[in-house]
């Protein structure tokens, strides 16, 4: 005798015995991506992966971010934290927005909790064009963009380029690359040189 027949399955939300209940279940998603991303590389990471170590159904990883790409943002937003840190590197207003801002920047390298996430983000952006793509869809839509909004000076987008690729490089020669004496630097003394340009680049007519 056979029971009675199963429920269709249809997309979106995926039902209720596959998936991990309760407000813990997106974190551990983008911890799991984080470290995934991390460990194995942009290329090698998959969305059945990231699942299987947050210890949920992958419908659920497409429900809560969509396509890998996405988890990959989601990811990189959780170093980053836009939402909080660019109205806070902005809302003091002009003076001083260059220390701020390389203060900040510095500080999400210098965390080993942020740092290793974002190692693997670089160089999958470094050697993958999807990883790439994705990165600078994140920093132009998310950071640059809302900053060169606030800025009240010529060209303030492509000054806001300037700035990320000031910051970027840095990351590259310091944390990736590990040239030295840049890469045993003192965080402060490394602010310290780069805050005057960067406060150049933002806010000099």
């Amino acid at each position: 005798m056979t029971g009675a027949p199963r429920a269709r399955r249809g997309r979106g939300r995926p039902p209720a015995a596959e998936r991990t209940e309760g407000p813990g279940a997106r974190e551990r998603i983008l911890e799991a991506a984080r470290t995934e991303f991390a460990e194995r590389g942009y290329d090698k990471t998959s969305v059945r992966g990231i699942a299987k170590a947050a210890g949920v159904d992958a419908a659920l990883v497409h429900h809560y971010f969509g396509t890998k790409d996405e988890v990959f943002a989601a990811a990189i937003e959780v170093s980053f934290e836009p939402a909080l840190v660019v109205p806070a590197v902005l809302g003091a207003g002009p003076e001083g927005i260059g220390e701020r801002l390389a203060r900040y920047f510095i500080g999400v390298w210098e965390n080993p909790a942020t740092r290793t996430p974002l190692l693997a983000i670089i160089r999958s952006a470094l050697t993958h064009e999807a990883a790439a793509k994705v990165l600078r869809g994140f920093v132009l839509r998310r950071i640059l963009e809302r900053v060169a909004a606030e800025l009240r000076v010529p060209d303030p987008k492509f000054r806001a380029e300037l700035a990320a690729s000031h910051m970027i490089g840095i990351a590259i020669l310091r944390y990736v690359i590990k040239v030295e004496p840049l890469a045993s630097a003192d965080p402060d003394a490394i602010v310290a040189m780069v805050a005057p340009t960067l406060q150049r680049y933002l806010t000099e007519a």
